[in-house]
């Protein structure tokens, strides 16, 4: 068994005291959020979850393309910022690791930003695998090892939100442990938001619902990429 310096009730009170200070300003703005809903690539209708939903921006740019939405967050202080937000939702609070819903209930399934944070990863990605449907999709943002940011500014100058367990893995550290869970990779991408955030000043750049983003491949090698975007399904599942 893994030990870790931090508790899941330590993760909780780092997010909650966040949240409370930060609020929204935490996080990217809601414009960065659509492109992850379009990477599932899902028919209009169909029930998407999203793990560690923190205030609900990707949820609501799941209902505003169509797809009833449902969220999970440890953070009581998130959780209720997704209820002002989207009050519709389905969001309840609870542990990645223990997802409160039924076996199958989901035709897509995203978690951005969070998977590094999480004390038992396979533990939260073989909760992810049963509450998705046999062919659902999972979309991914998760931080890089293998950059300069992450080894020198985090690491060697002890910039690491320590008890927001904050952590990273490389490309292929990454690939491995979808694969041993139960994942096939179908893309790797760069984050989208750096592009997204110069090209949306111009108007007609802006997302709005239901229209297709350009979606950039990467300009320098991925494994300089701060973060990464995995789009992902089930070993076994048919190719779409």
């Amino acid at each position: 068994m893994v030990e870790h310096p931090v508790s899941q009730s330590d993760v909780a009170a780092w997010f909650d005291a966040t949240y409370r200070k930060k609020g929204l300003r935490y996080l990217r703005p809601a414009r960065a959020y659509p492109i992850f809903v379009q990477l599932l690539g899902l028919s209009p209708g169909a029930r998407v979850l999203d793990v560690a939903c923190g205030p609900g921006l990707l949820l609501r740019a799941a209902v505003e393309r169509g797809h009833a939405a449902a969220g999970v967050d440890l953070s009581h202080e998130a959780v209720a910022l997704a209820h002002e937000l989207l009050p519709p939702a389905d969001v309840r609070q609870g542990n990645a690791e223990h997802l409160p819903f039924a076996d199958g209930s989901f035709d897509g399934v995203t978690c951005l930003g969070s998977i590094e944070r999480f004390l038992d990863r396979e533990g939260a990605l073989r909760e992810m695998l049963r509450v998705g449907r046999p062919d659902a999709r999972f979309c991914f943002l998760v931080r890089n090892a293998n950059t300069f940011v992450w080894r020198f500014w985090r690491q060697g100058l002890g910039r690491r939100e320590v008890k927001g367990h904050q952590d990273a893995l490389c490309i292929a550290e990454w690939r491995e442990l979808f694969g041993r869970v139960g994942f096939v990779v179908e893309q790797v991408l760069p984050d989208q938001w750096p592009r997204q955030r110069f090209r949306q000043l111009l108007p007609w750049w802006r997302p709005r619902p239901g229209r297709r983003e350009p979606v950039g491949r990467a300009i320098v090698p991925l494994r300089w990429c701060n973060e990464l975007v995995f789009v992902l399904r089930r070993a076994g599942a048919a190719v779409r």
